[in-house]
């Protein structure tokens, strides 16, 4: 009887703590009070698109050749810190939005966190500032919302950047990606493992292939800010159970415009081998391979990756 009641009080306290836990979550990030966190915090602009309030970073002439750089899923403009001011210096004005749900973007429940309501998020935005065609830079899961404007929107895309780019539904197989996915128990662990500053730090090591040089606590505190956060955790969740991605592949050959399509030689996210059948599909492609580089080149080799990119939208 007492262990009984042993076990009766251990699981009461345990759901005492998740409970405590799910409540005391901030329901979003404030950018004021993480000014100083924030990486080219000048640059930061908000638009109501929607009904939904926006943040991007924008820099260059207002009327130099429009780029939009979208970034992939649990993350936000953070990914382009280190080419946002070098491709605005090489005469482009470059747009770098926070999907809805990350970052410094709203939060709404109202949301689907799908592929297609972020790429229609983001022509709204285009339309919003006044730009009618743009070359559409995305990378990882934002190379899927990418895809997917050249797809529906195509008027609006002068050329395509595809980063390791998502095209199915593989990466959902993963095990944080399953327990994220999974019914009650998504829900009760994933704010736990989203707030974990320490199992971010081992999901960055396994992103890039030269961690040693790109992490630094800077970065990790800003990346880590907006995942507490209950408005990331149901973004994060919602993204994960309505991933389909399988159109991408289906219908790549449909995309006609230029297309650039840049990949980590070892690429643990999504492996070299989906660029390269990618490539296959695309009828306007080609593809450039970055040695001894893991998942975002251009956080590994911004210069490089500033330069292959600049060449390819400056070619007529």
């Amino acid at each position: 009887m007492k262990k009984r009641y042993w076990i009766g009080g251990l699981s009461a306290s345990a759901l005492a703590f998740v409970a405590a836990k799910l409540l005391l979550r901030p329901r979003d990030v404030d950018w004021e009070k993480n000014r100083e966190a924030i990486f080219h915090a000048d640059y930061s602009r908000f638009a109501e698109v929607d009904g939904v309030r926006v943040h991007y970073q924008e820099a260059g002439r207002s009327d130099a050749p429009p780029m939009i750089l979208i970034h992939g899923f649990a993350s936000s403009n953070l990914v382009w810190s280190k080419v946002l001011l070098e491709h605005a210096a090489a005469g482009f004005r470059v747009i770098a939005p926070d999907l809805l749900g990350y970052g410094y973007s709203g939060k709404p429940r109202a949301v689907d966190y799908t592929i297609g309501s972020q790429a229609r998020t983001i022509v709204s935005l285009l339309k919003q500032l006044g730009i009618a065609r743009a070359a559409v830079v995305g990378s990882s899961y934002g190379g899927a919302v990418a895809a997917t404007i050249a797809l529906d929107n195509p008027a609006v895309v002068e050329k395509l950047v595809l980063i390791g780019a998502v095209t199915n539904n593989a990466p959902t197989r993963y095990l944080l990606m399953r327990l994220f996915g999974s019914p009650i128990i998504g829900d009760l662990l994933s704010p736990f493992l989203m707030s974990s500053r320490r199992l971010l730090r081992a999901r960055m090591k396994r992103v890039y292939d030269r961690h040693a040089w790109v992490l630094d606590e800077r970065r990790v505190n800003a990346r880590h800010l907006p995942l507490q956060t209950r408005g990331t955790h149901r973004a994060i969740i919602r993204t994960v159970r309505r991933w389909n991605a399988e159109r991408i592949s289906r219908d790549a050959h449909l995309i006609t415009q230029q297309t650039l399509l840049l990949w980590g030689d070892n690429d643990r996210e999504v492996p070299l081998e989906n660029g390269e059948r990618l490539q296959e599909k695309l009828p306007n492609s080609r593809l450039i391979v970055f040695q001894e580089c893991g998942h975002l080149p251009h956080e590994e080799y911004p210069e490089a990756f500033t330069k292959v990119v600049t060449e390819f939208l400056r070619d007529v």
